[in-house]
């Protein structure tokens, strides 16, 4: 099924660098099918397209560069043209996320908050009805008073467990915080709930990414599909 599956994430990854045009800059995510999205690409560029990346992470970063897709910094390009990621749950009809299960969402949102297109592309199992069905909502918060931040995260109406890595270390960001993820259930309102979890002190972002999306590409065994938001139907 492994198997199975990552072919589908390889056939949506390769659509969805179709929106990829020569001389872009281009957000590069993280995870395991934005893997293949980065592979896909350094197969374009390898053939002559000129982009320039900006990676969402160190992992992306390294395999970025390993491939020889040029990248670089804000420093270079505040705007991006377009990023493509991939997203832990996705609500149908609205397309609004939630991403962070692989550790990355603080840079994944300045990276996608500044591009003029944000591109998701998933197989088909991570498609939900309502955000919050299968997954928690990654929140990354300062390490300082993290203990008092998940108090303030509880009275939200969430449980919130701090992450560990498989060697049972409290997990660190690339940008030096930790990780609360935190169950609220399905969620009737995310615009609300990420306000909520914007104001809270002590936290740096959270994995709700709310109309932030401009298409969804999602593989399934039936084909390649790409959904839009009704806004932009």
């Amino acid at each position: 099924m492994s198997a199975d599956r990552d072919q589908l994430k390889r056939a949506a990854a390769l659509r969805a660098i179709e929106e990829i045009d020569d001389g872009m800059v281009v957000g590069l995510g993280t995870g395991s099918t934005a893997a293949f999205v980065v592979e896909g690409l350094a197969a374009r560029v390898a053939a002559g397209l000129r982009v320039v990346g900006i990676p969402t992470s160190e992992r992306t970063a390294t395999q970025a560069r390993r491939l020889g897709i040029p990248i670089a910094t804000f420093a270079e390009h505040q705007r991006l043209d377009l990023t493509i990621d991939g997203a832990d749950e996705v609500q149908l009809g609205s397309l609004d996320l939630i991403k962070g299960l692989g550790g990355a969402l603080l840079r994944e949102k300045i990276v996608a908050a500044a591009s003029n297109r944000l591109v998701i592309v998933v197989d088909q199992e991570k498609l939900v009805e309502q955000l919050g069905e299968h997954t928690p909502i990654p929140v990354e918060v300062a390490q300082f008073g993290w203990q008092a931040t998940a108090v303030a995260l509880a009275k939200l109406g969430c449980a919130p467990e701090r992450r560990y890595t498989v060697n049972e270390q409290p997990y660190v960001t690339d940008g030096g915080n930790f990780i609360l993820d935190c169950r609220f259930g399905p969620l009737t309102d995310p615009a609300t709930t990420e306000q909520q979890l914007a104001m809270t002190v002590g936290i740096v972002e959270s994995g709700l990414f709310v109309g932030r999306t401009s298409i969804v590409v999602v593989a399934s065994m039936t084909g390649v599909e790409v959904l839009v938001p009704p806004t932009r139907k």
